[in-house]
């Protein structure tokens, strides 16, 4: 039997969640369902400063004056007091804190997850970024259940988006953002009624992805070019792509390969530039790097970047071993793995 407007807690940390929120409080979303709290991370330091700030999402619940909790931790007796009022749904997506069985088995209409892959793709902790650095045209959300396991709960519904050649994973966070309101709107109904099925996912087809580390700027110029330009366009904001040039670090922040042709030159080398970028050899193809930045500047056009500060044909980039971001296996907690 349906609720008449359940009440609803959301679990996030992350902007992209702020447009499944506005819907939620507008006049379609409010029909359905009471938005009664939020809960995310503590507030934490940003930027050079350090300054410790409050994040988008609870900004976004203190001008709406909903309640706000930031546990640091999800101890008993957080977990005590959720459960002893408990919300009728559960909603949550890039929260940051594993919930375990009893906050997930709290809410009678069920604890949901927007995972921002077409699972069972790309599970784990950067499934854009590396959707965007494996190469893909397209990935999207998945409504989900949650269980313990990662990001294997069954799913009811998916939104698929389309990655572009020159989509950085910025780009298609905006994009996946946007998607989870047509994915909610189409699916609340149902799940209100008790009418949405939730189907298992094909575990052996599951991908897995882990979470970044400022190793990942690394870039191994012996890899195919359209290899380099996916994993550049993936690392972009963070941890962006780098080199070291003159004794600094040289970001790269938009890339294509423009060829596929080999050279005769050493992989690294810099061949020039043309009107989009600067022109590098890599072990098939051609690299341009359409975005480039120096330490306490700003990420320029290429063309603006080499007219103040050149980078002359012939300089060689050294190579870095990358390692891999996608496996057939979940990632042990906290390892990086080796090339």
């Amino acid at each position: 039997m349906a609720m008449s407007r359940p009440r609803t807690v959301f679990f996030g940390s992350d902007a992209i969640a702020l447009p499944l929120l506005d819907w939620l409080v507008g006049p379609e979303g409010a029909a359905q369902v009471e938005l009664t709290a939020v809960y995310t991370q503590p507030d934490r330091p940003v930027g050079r400063g350090q300054q410790v700030q409050a994040n988008a999402i609870k900004r976004w619940a203190l001008d709406r004056g909903l309640p706000v909790h930031q546990p640091a931790k999800l101890t008993p007796e957080v977990r005590a007091a959720y459960i002893a009022a408990p919300p009728d749904l559960a909603l949550v997506m890039a929260y940051g804190h594993i919930l375990r069985e009893d906050f997930i088995a709290a809410a009678p209409l069920g604890t949901i997850n927007f995972h921002a892959s077409l699972l069972p793709a790309f599970r784990g902790a950067s499934p854009i970024q590396t959707a965007v650095a494996a190469g893909v045209s397209g990935t999207g959300v998945s409504f989900m259940r949650i269980v313990r396991a990662l990001d294997a709960g069954p799913v009811a519904d998916r939104e698929a988006v389309p990655v572009e050649a020159l989509d950085t994973a910025l780009d298609v966070e905006q994009k996946l953002a946007a998607a989870c309101v047509p994915l909610l709107a189409r699916a609340l109904p149902s799940l209100l009624a008790g009418g949405l099925d939730f189907a298992a996912q094909d575990a052996a087809a599951a991908t897995f992805c882990r979470k970044l580390t400022k190793d990942d700027a690394a870039l191994d110029f012996a890899a195919p070019a359209c290899a380099l330009a996916a994993r550049i366009n993936g690392l972009n904001p963070w941890p962006a792509a780098q080199v070291e040039w003159r004794g600094q670090a040289l970001k790269f922040g938009l890339a294509d390969a423009p060829s596929e042709m080999g050279t005769e030159v050493a992989a690294g080398t810099v061949l020039g530039a043309d009107e989009a970028g600067l022109l590098i050899a890599t072990g098939a193809g051609v690299l341009r790097v359409r975005r480039l930045q120096k330490p306490g500047g700003r990420m320029l056009a290429a063309a603006e970047f080499l007219r103040g500060s050149p980078i002359a044909q012939g300089t060689v980039f050294a190579s870095r071993s990358m390692a891999p971001l996608v496996a057939s296996q979940p990632f042990p907690a906290g390892a990086r793995p080796g090339p």
